[in-house]
């Protein structure tokens, strides 16, 4: 056997940051637009219940509200059969037969829903054709996650499904988003290892308790086989999990991650692992990380029909039946010989990912380790959460408080977990305690001046659960790190303590817990502990059995003996999931109706309420009724902060709780007026005396004496005629837009780094202006279009989109030319022309507007100064109806590279920095930077205002990477100041991954292949301005790369681009 040599694997870990932020992208990318971004066609999780799997299918109804699910993914929650626990191999093909099922009455109903709960059984088996399923089935990208395990050593997920429970992960990205579970984030990852099927089809299985943390981007898995994942581990770890052992594939020099897998070993020992071989040369081994991807998925489906009621484990039984030295050992199992005979001439491979970060979530201690250890910096330790003031309560800095109400008078320790829970005054809570799913009730001081007190001890679990046909919760309790598997003789504990000290300090009889049959399992799992009484009955005796009040007390004994009580395993049987849902769901709601209320009364208007709205939506009957109430808030908000609140932000709210209430009447009334107040605050911010509305027509063209313009001509002079003419570059930004666009560039700094550039030695674009004796206005373009204007009082907006006229309409307007008295004695010729494709990113259209408005200045001795014509180009475009920034035009009236920075306020400051570029530098980019059209047109307005509405929505995720994009401007501008370009490349591809997460519609399949094309010749690639088409700037790793990347793109008929000669302007 070849030797393992040269694998010791040294390569790091994956930073979790960058591997789970760069996953969600994608998630997110995939879910928005999934016909460019390959999603998966069907999400299965198996259950251990027709009733759990009920509950997972409303969690996957929620993941899909959520976009965490693209709608066009069929999802599926397929329990095991008649309720028999049949293992996870048997589950795996009784849920592929179910989805093919469900594929099968989808197509033969024509139903377009693509949620369902399944529980499959063996008796439609003869009732459609095998072959018809395996059509149904053979080409889909199928993810299944196997989530129906009993969940022991974490029971306080038990109820909720584990692979659901909180990982507050990055939730301080998103603060007014749904807390984020363990399955949102497995949905992250996976969404990248699609990739990986491309067109064939095949399934991919997880399991719920692990979140591999790895680069899916990079996975190749070989064709028409089984692949399983593995990680290099340390011995010690793997000794409590699977190990593969496996022989590299190919020639030594071959550094592809896939081998072939020889052996598989269950838990082994030392002497295991020496024996095997399964040691590698830097002393670990590899570890099974559960994750196993198959393309072959028909031989899968070709024996469903026979597997699925037997039990079977997928990571012993099935996977044996693939690896030639486990077929001895199969052989005499249940179904062993068939197996072995039906797959044992198939291969399995191994895809090392070197990288992977295997959290596991196997305890509860676990859970907190990695929410204070591996994961701490990314959690979001307050989130949806309402708390007291620090002054009315204790809680430690570092408890994470999760969907959660938090009464005055609480105490919470260090390192605790709280979660979907109200906790009452007169709670007590330590450190590492995890609270689940519990409801403490407020309890008035009675007449004697009792106080309600409750205290859950450092490092112990509490969580309620409703039961079928009870109408109390039962109240569950343990230590964090009792495993309820441990028998009373095998070192079993309760609430941290040994069962032996238990019984006695309690003088409980183990037949109390038990019953009279001798049992081998005596452990937590199995004993009848838990009393259902009153409520606070539940927490007096809980307080008891965790040894906290007097064990000798025999009225509590006598309450506990007498009492109904129920085991974990009893409880696991007999969960109200409908109820569990519906109580969580309204609790949801009624969080966010608070911070909804709380944003209305006393805020800023600072939150998303359009996504809070959606919680609130989800409550019974009542959800729209609290809607309506917000609604009847709205008509105050600006006369409650009327110096501080934007009326546009004020107006959106407005907007969004009208969809809420689903009043299609006033909506678009309201619409209207958000993007009014829009452009109003744009000319206020640059002090431009529009009196009170930009859009009312009625203002035009009436002369304004006692406005302060920022455009006052001196037409009083003599006539002559005169003649101007205004040439101007375009502009290529790498990074930094959007931040330059109202409203955030009113509300917030923006910064963004250009430059100016030539195209084939010439600058595109520019206008000629000259005044004649004939009066009037007449236009007329490099188009052919032309236009004479007699009456210039019919020059008033709004106009219509297709006037090819309106950007210098809206000139007329902005430089108050309109208004001068000699022009009514006068004509003015205006001739425009832009030598660059129509939709091309450079900025054209507010580079030709900043040349028309300032060969108007000029022309009229005003103020044609690149700080005022800037800031008049703002108000024309808000005129004209598309919107825009500031960037556009200073990238085209100021020569050379800069970095320009603007500062909020009434006048708004911009700050252009030249950036002093050396010859080298240049040189370089000159020689490294291309410029190519891509001929796919763009619109920047359509891209513009789905951002707009986001960011008036103060949706968050938006505002994050636009913050991002001002940094990563920051970033490049030193970059470029200390001649590492290729720092700049890297720069431009987080900007373009940014870019998307505003917009997918920024992008398109052609550009996707582009720059996959050209990805290897590239240190960084975006496309110029909003996207969605134009041109696209390349930053190749060298000038060879550049050249030869040149040479392949135009001779490569699947692209038909042209790459433009371009140099940098200097003035």
């Amino acid at each position: 056997m070849e030797t393992r040599s040269g694998r010791s694997l040294t390569r790091s870990k994956a930073d979790l940051s960058a591997t789970l932020r760069r996953a969600w992208y994608h998630l997110r990318l995939s879910v928005r637009d999934p016909t460019r971004v390959q999603t998966w066609d069907a999400i299965v999780l198996t259950a251990a219940s027709p009733e759990q799997a009920e509950l997972y299918n409303w969690q996957l109804n929620r993941a899909k509200r959520m976009s965490r699910i693209a709608p066009s993914t069929i999802t599926l929650a397929v329990p095991d059969p008649h309720g028999q626990r049949i293992g996870s191999g048997a589950a795996t093909l009784n849920a592929i037969f179910a989805l093919a099922e469900h594929l099968h009455h989808l197509s033969v109903a024509g139903s377009s829903n693509s949620n369902s709960t399944s529980s499959s059984s063996g008796s439609s088996n003869n009732e459609i054709p095998l072959l018809s399923l395996v059509e149904l089935i053979r080409k889909k990208h199928i993810l299944l996650l196997h989530a129906g395990g009993d969940s022991k050593r974490v029971p306080w997920a038990n109820p909720m499904g584990k692979v659901f429970l909180p990982l507050p992960f990055m939730a301080s990205d998103d603060p007014d988003g749904p807390v984020p579970l363990l399955f949102d984030h497995i949905l992250a990852i996976a969404s990248c290892a699609r990739q990986a099927f491309q067109r064939e089809g095949g399934i991919f299985i997880m399991t719920g308790d692990v979140l591999p943390c790895f680069d899916a981007f990079s996975m190749v898995l070989p064709e028409d086989t089984a692949s399983i994942i593995t990680v290099p581990i340390t011995l010690d770890i793997a000794s409590n999990h699977g190990v593969i052992v496996a022989s590299k594939l190919g020639s030594p020099n071959d550094k592809r991650p896939v081998f072939l897998v020889e052996n598989l070993l269950q838990k082994p020992s030392m002497d295991d692992l020496v024996e095997h071989q399964a040691i590698l040369d830097d002393g670990r081994t590899l570890l099974d990380t559960g994750i196993i991807a198959v393309k072959a998925l028909l031989l899968l489906l070709a024996f469903s029909h026979i597997f699925y009621l037997v039990q079977m484990s997928l990571y012993e039984d099935l996977v044996a039946a693939w690896v030639p030295a486990k077929h001895e050992w199969l052989k005499p199992r249940p179904l062993g010989e068939e197996l072995v005979t039906k797959l044992g001439n198939e291969k399995m491979f191994s895809y090392c990912a070197y990288d992977l970060l295997f959290l596991h979530f196997g305890t509860s201690s676990e859970v907190l380790d990695h929410l204070n250890g591996t994961g701490s910096a990314l959690v979001g330790r307050r989130h949806l959460c309402s708390i007291p003031a620090t002054t009315a309560s204790d809680i430690a800095a570092s408890a994470i408080i999760v969907s959660s109400k938090i009464a005055p008078g609480v105490s919470i320790g260090e390192e605790s977990l709280v979660y979907d829970s109200s906790i009452s005054t007169g709670v007590q809570i330590g450190s590492q305690a995890i609270v689940v799913g519990v409801n403490v009730p407020e309890v008035q001081s009675t007449v004697d001046g009792y106080s309600f007190r409750f205290m859950l001890p450092d490092r112990q679990c509490l969580w309620e659960v409703p039961l079928v046909g009870r109408t109390e919760r039962v109240i569950v309790y343990c230590g964090l790190h009792d495993n309820p598997k441990n028998s009373l003789s095998n070192d079993g504990t309760f609430c941290g303590k040994p069962w032996k000290k238990v019984l006695g300090d309690l003088r409980i009889q183990d037949t109390d817990l038990w019953g009279e049959k001798e049992k081998k399992d005596k452990c937590l799992w199995s004993a009848r502990i838990f009393p259902v009484l009153s409520y606070f009955e539940m927490l007096q005796l809980a307080t008891w059995l965790m040894g906290l009040s007097n064990p000798e007390d025999e009225q509590l004994l006598g309450i506990w003996k007498r009492s109904y009580r129920i085991s974990l395993e009893e409880l696991h049987r007999s969960i109200d999931f409908s109820k569990m849902w519906l109580g969580s769901t309204n609790h949801q709601a009624d969080l966010a109706a608070g911070f909804v209320a709380a944003s209305l009364n006393y805020g800023l208007l600072g939150r998303n309420l359009s996504q809070l709205c959606e919680d609130i939506l989800q409550k019974e009957t009542t959800g729209v009724e609290i809607c309506k109430e917000f609604l009847s808030l709205c008509p105050n908000l600006q006369s409650q902060n009327p110096q501080i609140l934007p009326r546009s932000r004020a107006y959106q709210v407005h907007f969004d709780l009208l969809r809420a209430c689903n009043d299609e009447k006033t909506i678009p009334e309201m619409e209207h007026n958000v993007w009014t107040a829009v452009a109003d605050e744009t000319a206020s911010a640059v002090r431009y005396g529009f009196k009170e509305n930009l859009s009312d027509p009625s203002i035009w063209p009436s002369t304004v004496p006692h406005a302060a313009s920022i455009s006052s001509g001196t037409f009083e002079k003599p006539f002559h005629l005169r003649k101007v003419k205004v040439e101007l570059p375009v502009r290529v930004d790498f990074v930094g837009g959007w931040s330059d666009t109202p409203p955030w560039s009113l509300e917030r700094s923006g910064c963004v780094l250009n430059m100016a550039i030539t195209l084939g030695g010439s600058l595109p674009v520019g206008t000629i202006v000259e005044t004649t004796n004939k009066t009037g206005i007449s236009i007329n373009d490099d188009a052919g279009n032309e236009l004479y204007i007699d009456n210039i009082s019919s020059i008033a907006p709004p106009f219509d989109n297709n006037d090819p006229f309106r950007l210098v309409k809206s000139a007329l307007l902005v430089t108050d030319i309109i208004n001068q008295k000699k022009i009514q004695s006068m004509g003015v010729q205006i001739k425009t022309w832009a030598d660059v494709p129509r939709g091309s990113g450079l900025g054209t259209s507010s580079i030709l507007a900043a040349a028309v408005v300032k060969a108007l200045l000029q022309i009229t001795d005003g103020d044609d100064s690149n700080e005022n014509v800037t800031r008049l180009v703002l108000v024309l475009e808000q005129v004209m109806g598309t919107g825009g920034g500031w960037q556009d035009q200073i990238g085209g009236l100021y020569a050379g590279i800069k970095f320009t920075s603007s500062f909020p306020g009434i006048p708004l400051r911009l700050q252009v920095n030249p950036l002093r570029a050396s010859p080298q530098l240049i040189e370089e980019l000159q020689q490294r930077l291309l410029l190519v059209f891509t001929g796919q047109v763009r619109l920047a307005h359509q891209v513009l205002q789905k951002v707009v509405i986001r960011y008036l929505r103060r949706d968050n995720l938006l505002v994050s990477s636009i913050r991002r994009l001002v940094e990563l401007a920051k970033i490049g501008r030193e970059a470029l100041m200390n001649c590492d370009i290729d720092e700049l490349g890297d720069v431009m591809l987080e900007a373009w991954r940014l870019h998307q997460e505003l917009d997918p519609c920024c992008s398109n399949e052609f550009v996707d292949k582009l720059f996959a094309f050209s990805d290897t010749y590239c240190s960084g690639y975006k496309l110029v301005g909003a996207g969605g088409g134009g041109f696209a700037l390349m930053l190749a790793k060298t000038a060879e790369s550049a050249m030869k990347l040149r040479t392949l793109l135009t001779e490569n008929s699947e692209f038909d681009v042209k790459v433009y000669d371009w140099e940098l302007f200097f003035a």
